[in-house]
């Protein structure tokens, strides 16, 4: 096998925001992540092995001049000490637990210093991704000349619906390659075109700066998930709102809220975050009754929601983003990021339905036990976690347990 992963800037941004903030606000601490593969999926023989090699040639790829340069130019939100964090950041394959069953199952766990964890997770994902569409010899149905050319009409169809979109589609994609094809042929588009949208960005740094094009992201749940554990999931919104304002100072300033629900972010969104911020992001849940719920909150703080950036990105397709995008207008300043939808859309071509997400933490090493943490969001089948931590932050944030 090719190794898949080569650039260090092959990542999604929020993993670099995310490391920078963490290691402002909590450097000693560590953390759990688990696996979870929603389809159940049942990987080819010898994947499990295959996987290690590819975790394990990730402790070659390192950050370059090159890629240094354009993230100075590209995002001057990061403080430059962090470029010397990351010139000296080596990936460590020993923190990774890599097991498959008898029936093809397939674990993977994460387990360590947060800071250095923290950018294992999107680049796992799409090794994953790719290796099983190699292994299972999907790739190599894949008509890459087509595949442009309906990329081409997504983006001239977003941009003329009055669409302003993103590309976040790294952690699924079907492949590198796929990605590259995708995000060239949408920047293209996006350069020719007249029309009232535009293609804005992606949140994969390599291709932002391959393709001259504004690097798109902020945070994950992980950020909120792992300050529930160290502190609880009533006040985790708050005390990761204080971090990020505290780390970045007003940019950044789209929040992912949905980690817990709404209804405890919206007790914890106080009039001095919701001015700060400079909007949300719906990644679950009904998103025109996110939008209403969203409006409302600003409404109700005196705050024109117009204002407001709405970033949406649950489960979106480009029909689903036109009509959203005609809803949203004059309440909000809609903006959409499509992940699979995008880089993993063949004919006859069934994605992986992966996560890894945080599953543990502890403030500081000299803890000798972990906290326990799970995601709910939305949308029930998207909680992750055990089901006995589920139900616990479930009674502590008196929502209805579902099995």
């Amino acid at each position: 096998m090719h190794q898949i992963i080569t650039h260090f800037t092959d990542d999604d941004l929020y993993k670099l925001t995310m490391c920078c903030a963490v290691i402002d606000n909590f450097p000693r601490a560590r953390v759990k992540y688990a696996f979870t593969d929603r389809g159940n999926t049942r990987y080819p023989s010898g994947f499990a092995r295959e996987l290690r090699e590819q975790v394990r040639a990730l402790e070659s790829v390192t950050i370059t001049d090159r890629e240094v340069e354009y993230m100075k130019r590209a995002c001057p939100y990061l403080p430059h000490w962090f470029y010397d964090y990351l010139r000296g950041f080596r990936y460590d394959s020993s923190l990774v637990k890599i097991e498959q069953d008898s029936e093809g199952r397939l674990s993977v766990e994460f387990k360590g210093s947060w800071a250095k964890t923290i950018l294992l997770e999107v680049k796992v994902l799409a090794i994953i991704s790719e290796l099983y569409h190699t292994m299972s010899g999907h790739l190599d149905t894949i008509d890459m000349a087509d595949f442009e050319a309906r990329s081409k009409v997504k983006a001239r169809r977003m941009i003329e619906g009055g669409c302003v979109f993103s590309d976040m589609g790294t952690r699924r994609r079907a492949s590198f390659a796929a990605q590259d094809r995708l995000v060239g042929a949408m920047a293209a588009v996006s350069e020719e075109s007249e029309g009232p949208g535009r293609f804005i960005g992606t949140s994969n740094v390599w291709f932002a700066m391959e393709y001259d094009l504004v690097p798109i992201g902020t945070m994950a749940h992980e950020f909120i998930a792992a300050i529930a554990g160290m502190y609880g999931p009533q006040m985790a919104n708050h005390h990761a709102m204080r971090a990020w304002s505290s780390t970045f100072r007003g940019s950044l300033g789209t929040f992912l809220y949905d980690t817990y629900g709404w209804r405890i972010f919206s007790l914890n969104f106080s009039e001095d975050y919701a001015n700060m911020f400079k909007g949300l992001r719906v990644d679950s849940g009904d998103n025109l009754e996110q939008l209403r719920l969203i409006v409302d909150k600003y409404r109700r703080l005196g705050i024109d929601p117009s204002t407001k950036q709405v970033v949406f990105s649950n489960a979106l397709d480009v029909d689903r983003a036109i009509a959203l995008r005609k809803e949203a207008e004059g309440l909000c300043r809609p903006s959409f990021g499509i992940g699979t939808h995008f880089t993993n859309d063949f004919p006859g071509f069934k994605h992986l339905n992966i996560v890894i997400k945080l599953v543990a933490a502890k403030i500081t090493e000299a803890w000798d036990f972990y906290n326990d943490t799970c995601k709910l969001s939305e949308d029930h089948g998207k909680y992750t976690g055990r089901p006995d931590v589920i139900r616990r932050f479930c009674e502590a944030l008196h929502i209805d347990y579902k099995e």
